[in-house]
């Protein structure tokens, strides 16, 4: 199926009979995040890049390089119809499935930190857990719409899609990525509530997630010994403890305004991390408590826009959409609270991006794709394209559209 086919269907929000019409409050914060992300990696990595490959620039410039990317995927996305996405929910998921297989194979799977989550090329890697999680949302959406009444009345389809995501969250557990695993499963759980779960059902899966979640914890001995220092890093503040204690130093230099953009003095080897996990530390030294509350809002308006995104195409009964929307929408939201809860000190240190910031291929371009979804969505929902009952043409589309919104 060639992209010509695939787009063919249906006008595009970037080529209408009005020119481009998106939601340009939701570009505009990601784009937002994006320009800050790449100021901060251009900071945070100028020390680890001069010593690894010579350059001070050179992570900045191969971060530079996957926000182009990610835009070209934002774009493509985009001008894909949100049915098409629903018509290949299952070979997505086939392909998720797969990829979570060929990681864990050695000589297909690259080894980094003790852990076996990319698949290494040339010039780059991928993260199959990234694609992984939201391939899941579209296939769970999917799944939600043809089976909504079975999923509200009954136990079995309550069960269901467990028997899809347990052998998910197996692979993931096997590479290991607990971090990734507890968001897809987030992710889904809140899916299925907001598809229509009754409260007992829905109390009795967080219950059994929790119990989970606690013997997964006891069954490694380094989740363990994250668990118990996070709590008290300075009692082992050059051994388990150090990269936190780390990151809550860069925070307490940052005060209220920052030591200033490119000063920072943790991202000098004394953070592990600086320009990945712990980039927020370095933004929170070098913009201070006022730069940090004013990015968590920025994060905060994105989620609750996507949120927004979900609402309205429930409103106009494009279910499959919805669904798709809030789902995104709460991956964005648990590596956000993960990855920031870890930052300061809130969670057990667990290596998870953050969302349009972090240094990383992978993260970016599909935080980026999954942008391109959301403005699809809302441009749909607000159009009525995907309704059923409703059939469009270019034409129907020549006046100026109406951003009540």
């Amino acid at each position: 199926m060639s992209l010509r086919n695939i787009i063919k269907p249906y006008p595009s929000p970037l080529i209408t009979g009005r020119g481009i019409d998106l939601d340009f409050p939701m570009l505009a914060g990601c784009l937002a995040l994006l320009g800050l992300g790449l100021i901060m990696i251009a900071s945070a990595s100028t020390e680890v890049g001069a010593a690894q490959s010579g350059s001070a620039l050179y992570y900045m410039t191969r971060h530079l390089i996957y926000v182009v990317l990610g835009l070209g995927a934002c774009i493509v996305t985009m001008m894909i119809p949100i049915a098409t996405w629903q018509r290949l929910g299952w070979m997505m998921l086939i392909g998720a499935f797969g990829l979570l297989v060929m990681v864990i194979i050695p000589g297909i799977g690259r080894e980094v930190n003790g852990s076996m989550r990319w698949i290494g090329f040339s010039f780059f890697n991928v993260q199959p857990s990234e694609i992984a999680k939201v391939f899941v949302v579209i296939y769970l959406a999917g799944y939600l719409v043809r089976r909504q009444k079975e999923v509200r009345e009954s136990w079995m389809g309550f069960f269901k899609p467990f028997i899809v995501l347990l052998p998910m969250a197996g692979l993931l557990l096997m590479e290991p990525d607990f971090g990734a695993t507890v968001v897809m499963m987030g992710a889904a759980a809140a899916m299925l509530f907001l598809g229509g779960v009754g409260l007992f059902r829905f109390s009795l899966m967080v219950v059994l997630a929790v119990g989970a979640v606690v013997l997964l914890i006891q069954m490694q001995p380094y989740r363990m010994a994250r668990l118990t220092n996070f709590a008290d890093p300075w009692a082992d503040q050059f051994g388990a403890g150090y990269q936190l204690s780390q990151a809550l130093i860069a925070f307490g230099r940052g005060e209220w305004l920052g030591v200033g953009l490119g000063n920072s003095v943790q991202k000098q080897f004394y953070l592990p991390e600086a320009h990945t996990d712990f980039v927020f530390s370095v933004l929170a030294e070098e913009l201070g408590a006022v730069g940090s509350l004013c990015t968590v809002a920025l994060f905060v308006f994105v989620c609750i826009r996507g949120m927004y995104i979900g609402l309205w195409a429930e409103k106009a009964k494009q279910f499959f959409a919805a669904y798709v929307a809030y789902g995104l929408s709460f991956l964005w939201i648990g590596q956000f609270l993960i990855n920031i809860g870890v930052n300061v000190g809130l969670l057990p240190t667990k290596g998870l991006t953050l969302p349009f910031l972090s240094y990383g291929g992978s993260s970016l371009v599909i935080c980026c794709a999954c942008l391109g979804l959301l403005l699809r969505i809302e441009w749909e929902s607000r159009t009525h394209l995907g309704s059923e009952e409703m059939e469009f043409h270019e034409s129907d589309f020549a006046e100026e559209p109406n951003h009540g919104r």
